[in-house]
């Protein structure tokens, strides 16, 4: 099966934004917003097949989008050359995540947080134990571009003890890096960042 073929959590958008009332542009971080539409979320999500999801602005798929933070060090990663799409070599992100699966729970946090910590261990290693609490900050929204309009991010901050290490596993696809937020403001780094990655960094910086 090809990943396109791939069954993933979709939502209607006109019920995620309650019919355009509670759209926005870039990332939301008050937590009534958040709130509210989380629970939409939960009560509308449905499974769709992912090419067709693709090409459907009508819905919406909820992608978990964690940072990872140690101290005032933010665990940035590039694409390599060896990597799938080349209009994303060289490119920087901050955030680990991708499309949800559908799970035994009907309960979409539930959901939301197995498939954020498979697509951890999937695409990291680290040791567990220095996990001090991951906390969802806020949503993503990108509605300026064809790949935006048909995501929703769910941007959550997992804080890690300061002696932790973490190490990419597709070394022929990423390289990855701590860099601290005014690096990562920099213009040339900043530049380089993936869009999502940019409204974070705004977030980031207000602390």
């Amino acid at each position: 099966m090809g990943k396109m073929d791939e069954m993933i959590v979709v939502a209607p958008r006109k019920h995620v934004f309650h019919d355009e009332s509670l759209a926005f542009q870039g990332v939301v971080s008050n937590h009534e917003q958040v709130a509210t539409i989380m629970n939409r979320i939960n009560r509308h999500f449905s499974e769709m097949r992912r090419g067709n999801a693709e090409e459907d602005e009508l819905y919406k798929q909820p992608i978990p989008y964690v940072v990872i933070r140690k101290g005032s060090a933010i665990y940035a990663y590039e694409r390599l050359k060896g990597g799938g799409e080349a209009r994303l070599h060289q490119k920087l992100s901050i955030g680990f995540g991708g499309h949800m699966n559908a799970t035994s729970s009907s309960d979409f946090k539930d959901m939301l947080e197995a498939n954020t910590e498979r697509e951890l261990h999937e695409e990291l290693q680290f040791d567990p134990t220095h996990i001090k609490g991951m906390k969802t900050i806020g949503l993503i929204n990108d509605d300026e571009n064809d790949v935006g309009r048909v995501h929703i991010g769910i941007l959550s901050v997992l804080d890690l003890a300061e002696e932790a290490t973490v190490t990419v596993k597709e070394t022929n696809q990423l390289a990855g890096m701590w860099l601290t937020v005014d690096q990562l403001s920099e213009e040339e780094t900043f530049d380089r960042l993936e869009t999502w990655s940019q409204f974070v960094i705004e977030i980031l910086k207000k602390g």
